[in-house]
Formats: structure tokens, sequence, C-alpha cells
């Protein structure tokens, strides 16, 4: 079965992804961070990886199963039975003694209680049921989802076709009743009382001597029934809750900065503080999971409309992911450099890195951000005095941001936000980049055009009064925040300056009052 869309543009490797499982862990460390593996060969391997990446659930999926919007050929064509997924992965885990450390989950066309005995001999302990929950409740897999015209009023937001939904709850409630009957059955059948006593007993399964269907003669499937032994072993099996809890990702600055009498005391009563604290490029995540307590006491804005604000000053080198997750009341300030993924998924706040005060170089040469910064970032701002890595921005859709330079593929699925460039780029500049305006100097001449992905986006100098307030009141903010002595230097030749920038309009924005005159004209008028 495919992997459902959207793609993970910051997931490119193992290591990526034990970024984003501590990354979660790090915003709510009660929550339980669940990996879904399409079964295929070699998915042992990749289970063990992210076993040791931290996740809590592995879920194993088929080819039978398939999300409604996946091309037929997909869901005819791709993926493994989950029988063959669940069953590596049930070995290579228990071989690696990483077994006790994920709760396995299957689906993928699971239908009855016979489905469900299968996989909890196999190894599974939680069972997912998605495409025949859908048919209880009236679904007749039109496999029209992504359409929203859905005939049943299913996945529809229509009003016309959700008054055709037929479904009903008492329709499901009464489907799953029925598989649990015959899983009781079953159990009866076979003299037991919990289904948590035959998981993972592979021992009780058998061949059918009189079942050789001709497309599976030639097939040596022994390896579904010849797993471990753990009659005995029975550590893995996550019965109590003790056993279910969230993985944890131990010790955090986070923990130590909630502690402080101060900044607890500004959280509850929506204060200011202001505080500093040493970093090492070992704290991770550092702020996400200060975000997830102000989110969960005072929502998303809450804080910050009543009034509170947390600055917090950290001096050192911060670790990856930096201001993940920042909220709105959240100053995040960094007196050094920061790592990969700084203001993932930020929603608000300001994130500040600058260098040193006493520090001797050309700040603007110099790379003070790592890769991947403000990966879906949905508010807020973050001015860096210096450059930024690769893919700066990518799949940015409000944050608005300054840096002094960044490297390749600048501005990547970027849909949304203002983002000011004041020094050189890599190359592929804006590619996928469906929304968000960009204003990029150029110091020497061609240098822009010779760097940009012109499939989507225009490049055009600014042409609006509000083009150019836009650009020169993020300039002012950002020297306001970092003492950028490159910033200061461009507003005061601004007259000069700001026929050096080049303004960056994917279709989206080419009608908006900051990239056309005539857009502007009208606002003005109106």
């Amino acid at each position: 079965v495919p992997p459902p869309p959207p793609p993970h543009h910051d997931i490119y490797s193992i290591e990526d992804l034990a970024q984003l499982i501590y990354d979660l862990h790090q915003i709510n460390p009660t929550a339980k961070v669940s990996v879904k593996l399409v079964a295929g060969s070699g998915i042992g391997t990749i289970a063990a990886g992210v076993a040791k990446a931290n996740a809590d659930v592995i879920q194993v999926s088929g080819h039978d199963g398939g999300t409604g919007a996946s091309p037929l050929s997909s869901i005819k064509h791709a993926g493994a039975p989950w029988e063959l997924g669940l069953t590596e992965v049930h070995r290579t885990l228990l071989e690696s003694q990483l077994r006790e450390r994920v709760l396995l989950r299957v689906d993928g066309g699971l239908k009855t209680g016979w489905d469900v005995m299968m996989g909890a001999l196999m190894g599974a302990e939680e069972f997912g049921f998605g495409t025949i929950a859908m048919i209880a409740e009236g679904c007749i897999m039109a496999r029209i989802c992504h359409t929203n015209n859905c005939p049943v009023g299913v996945t529809t937001q229509k009003e016309a076709l959700r008054k055709k939904f037929p479904g009903t709850p008492e329709a499901v409630v009464n489907y799953f009743e029925f598989v649990a009957q015959e899983v009781r059955s079953i159990l009866a059948h076979l003299g037991y009382e919990r289904i948590e006593d035959l998981m993972g007993r592979a021992d009780l399964l058998q061949y059918r001597s009189d079942a050789k269907p001709t497309k599976t003669r030639s097939l040596d499937l022994s390896f579904m029934t010849d797993l471990p032994d753990v009659r005995e072993n029975r550590g893995w099996v996550h019965l109590d809750e003790a056993n279910r809890a969230a993985n944890s990702n131990g010790p955090v600055l986070d923990d130590d900065l909630l502690k402080d009498d101060k900044v607890s005391a500004a959280i509850d009563a929506k204060g200011k503080v202001r505080h500093e604290v040493d970093i090492v490029n070992t704290d991770r995540s550092v702020g996400g999971r200060v975000a997830g307590v102000l989110a969960k006491k005072w929502g998303n804005k809450g804080f910050e409309a009543g009034g509170g604000e947390l600055h917090l000053v950290f001096k050192g080198s911060a670790g990856q992911s930096f201001g993940a997750y920042t909220l709105p009341g959240m100053k995040m300030e960094v007196v050094g450099e920061v790592n990969d993924y700084v203001g993932k998924g930020m929603h608000g706040g300001e994130i500040i890195i600058r260098p040193p005060e006493e520090a001797k170089f050309d700040a603007s040469a110099q790379t003070i951000v790592g890769n991947t910064a403000l990966y879906g970032a949905t508010g807020g701002n973050l001015f860096a005095a210096g450059r930024a890595g690769e893919r700066f921005c990518v799949r940015n859709s409000r944050c608005e941001t300054v840096v002094e330079g960044s490297g390749d593929h600048a501005l990547e699925y970027m849909t949304g936000g203002v983002v000011v460039m004041l020094g050189p780029t890599g190359r592929n500049v804006g590619a996928g980049m469906t929304g968000g305006i960009a204003y990029l100097l150029e110091e020497e001449e061609g240098y822009v055009d010779k760097r940009m992905n012109k499939e989507i986006v225009s490049v055009q100098r600014i042409k609006t009064a509000a083009g150019e307030a836009q650009l020169k009141g993020l300039i002012e903010r950002h020297v306001e925040a970092t003492g950028s002595k490159k910033g200061a230097a461009i507003l005061a030749d601004w007259d000069t300056a700001k026929g050096k920038f080049w303004q960056l309009v994917p279709p989206a924005e080419a009608k908006t009052a900051v990239a056309s005159e005539q857009a502007a004209e009208e606002a003005v008028a109106a």
C-alpha cells in the first residue's frame, strides 16, 4: 500500500527520523509516536532502526489496504502482504533484543476476527481497521475521496452530498462486536482466555497439507511459522500501563527551564521574564517542551494574548531543532550558533541568532544557522546575523525571516511568509515555491538569475511602495534584534541598496499590493 501523502521533506535518513521522534517526544512527553512502515523486502532492518530511534509504535501496513485517493496501479501492484512484513519485523526485533522497546501494530485489509488472531500469533499487539470500518458506515469504495465528491457523503464537505450519508455509529459498533465475538470463539477453541497469551505464538501455526494452490506451490513460507520461541519470554508484550507509557527523551534542558521559579511563575500568570542559560550542541529541541506546556495551559495564542512573554537567552552552540514549535509570546535568543532544523514547525514568537559581541569576524560571511531551518513554520519571525545552510525555509508557510545568505535549495516548496536574503544563495532557489514573497540582495550582477529555479516563480525588481516598506521594515527589525552590521549598512544607503534587491513572486502572490502596481493602486483607492 502506498504511504499516504504528504511526504516529509525533513526525513532523508534514519537519523532524520530519530530527530523527528525526539522532537515529538519533546513537545508532549506523554504522547506516543507511531511510525508506519510498508511491508516489503528488508522491512526488518528498517524496523530495527526505528526502534533504536525511540519510536513507541511500529505500524506494519500490508498491500491489501489503501488510501482511497491512491492510484489504482499502486493499490494493485505495490507493497507486500502484511503477514510477510509483520513476521520479518517481529523476528528481527526479537533477535536484536529490541522487541520490548516498541509496540507492534498491523493493518492492511484486516476484516475478520480470524485476521486478528493470525496477526496476534505472528507478533502483533494492536490491529488497525480502515477500509472495512468505512464500509460499515456506508462507504461504497468509489475511490474519489480526494475530489470532495464522495457520492455517499463520507468524505466530502458539500452539504448536498453529506445529506446522503447513510452511516450510524451503531453500524460500526455492531461490526466490531462481531469481530470481537469471532476472536473470543477462536480463543475458546484453542483453550485460551486472553488474546495477549497468544501474541507471538507462531508455534501454534501449522501448514494445511490439503491446501496447495498452484500459484504458491513453489513458495517456501516456513519463515512465517519458524519464529523465535516466546512461550517463556513474555516480557515484550505490552500489557500493563507502565509498559505502555511513551518512551522518554531522558533529562533535557527544557525540564530545567520549567523548574525555574521565575519561568514557571511567568507561565502560570501570563507574566514577563528574561532568563539566561548556557547551551551545548547536545541540547536538542530546546524550547519544544516549554511550547508544549504553554499550548496545554493557554492554547496556541492565549499566553501572548494575555500579555505574557518568555525571553530565553542561550549562550553557546544549540543542538538540532532549536526553537521547534515556538509559540506566540516566546522569544528564543541564541548568542552563538544553531544546528539543523531551527524553528521547525514554529507557530509564532521570535527566534534570534547572533554572534557574541566580542567576535572579531565578519558575521555576514559566516554560517550561523544549520540546514533545513524553518521547516513547516506557520508563523513567527527568525532573525539571524549570519548565513543559513541548505534548504532554508523548506515548506515555510507563514514565518517572516531575515538571514544574510543561504546554501542550496532555499525556499523549497514554500507556501507563504516573507524571506529576506542579505547575502549570496546557493543554486535552485525557489523550487516548488507556490506562495509567499522573497527578497534577494544581488551584490554581483547576474548572480541571482543563475541560481533561480524559474519553473514557478517570477523574478522582478521591487515595483510598489508596499513591497519596499515590507522589505525595509523587516531589515529594520533584523538590525534591532541582532545588531547586524550588514543590515545597518544597507539601511544607511537605502536609496541605492533597494535597487539591488530582486523580488521573487509565485503566481499566488502576483496580484498582491507588494508585487503588483495595479493591486497597490487599487488598495490605495479603496
